[in-house]
């Protein structure tokens, strides 16, 4: 099984996170002085918040790679489910930042007028993040980690701020000043929005929910499993980025032990081959005819 090894791509990502916020939040504030831009000071501020979401991540992975002991006999693997929590905490407090903000500009007005070339800087540190987005997404696709995921989507709002930010310094530069005020409105909407996703899932996963369809999914693979004549339960849970599944299926009762526990290392090879789940714990029961 090669979980742990999954788990040590996934740290990769959430350095290149931490890297990539840390140059650019340096890049951000520098601009921001230099080309007297409130908003590009603003948003390498944002980084810096950003930072402590990734380091949350890094550290739940690190956790969630102990190998299991005798506190934790199925390992730490949802370490990494509360490391996603903890980085939608944070995302949700940068969201509502970002709305009181844009409450504040709307009612105090703009300021002194920010150098064209701080649009650029914003356009930059937008277009880095969407390729440190999009890095993240794949690696968390491929490996399945949760913890990832939410980073990327910190990524993903990063790049959002950006773009607001880009978008109110141009519009300073037109004499439109409320479109920075809309942008951020937008962007701070998307990034609770975000927020709250990761939240719900996480908290799903935490207590121990499991998508419906694709435990009817797994229900079809075991019910196709020769020698198994009922199935009177099936039940998954995420375990971090991993499914387990207790099954009770029915067999002819005439059937040796020998004979029902072949029938449940079949059911458990299916599991990992057609679903890529490596802890399967069947129970094997009579079926017992109805008269």
């Amino acid at each position: 099984m090669n979980a742990y090894e999954d788990i040590k791509r996934g740290e990769r990502g959430a350095w290149i996170s931490i890297g990539a916020y840390l140059v650019l939040s340096a890049f951000k504030l520098f601009c921001g002085f230099l080309f007297n831009s409130s908003a590009l000071k603003a948003d390498g501020l944002n980084n810096m918040t950003d930072i402590v979401a990734s380091i949350a991540v890094l550290i739940g992975l690190k956790i969630s790679r102990k190998p299991p002991d005798s506190d934790h006999a199925y390992g730490h693997f949802r370490a990494e489910t509360v490391a996603a929590m903890v980085a939608s905490f944070i995302m949700a407090m940068v969201g509502i930042q970002v709305l009181i903000d844009a409450g504040k500009g709307l009612f105090e007005g703009s300021g002194e007028i920010p150098n064209a070339w701080s649009a650029a800087v914003a356009a930059i540190s937008a277009i880095v993040m969407i390729f440190v987005y999009l890095y993240n997404r794949k690696l968390a696709r491929e490996i399945k980690s949760q913890a990832l995921m939410a980073a990327a989507k910190d990524n993903l709002s990063d790049a959002l701020v950006s773009v607001g930010a880009g978008i109110g310094i141009l519009g300073a530069q037109l004499g439109l000043p409320w479109l920075d005020t809309v942008a951020a409105f937008v962007v701070g909407l998307l990034i609770c929005k975000t927020a709250w996703d990761i939240f719900r899932e996480s908290t799903h996963s935490l207590t121990d929910g499991f998508n419906e369809e694709e435990l009817l999914d797994l229900r079809s693979t075991i019910a196709k499993t020769s020698g198994v004549q009922g199935i009177k339960d099936v039940k998954a849970r995420l375990y971090g980025s991993h499914v387990m599944v207790d099954v009770v299926v029915e067999v002819d009762p005439n059937l040796s032990l020998v004979e029902g526990h072949k029938i449940s290392d079949t059911i458990e090879e299916n599991m990992r081959r057609h679903h890529n789940i490596m802890h399967v714990h069947v129970h094997v029961e009579p079926k017992m005819s109805i008269h």
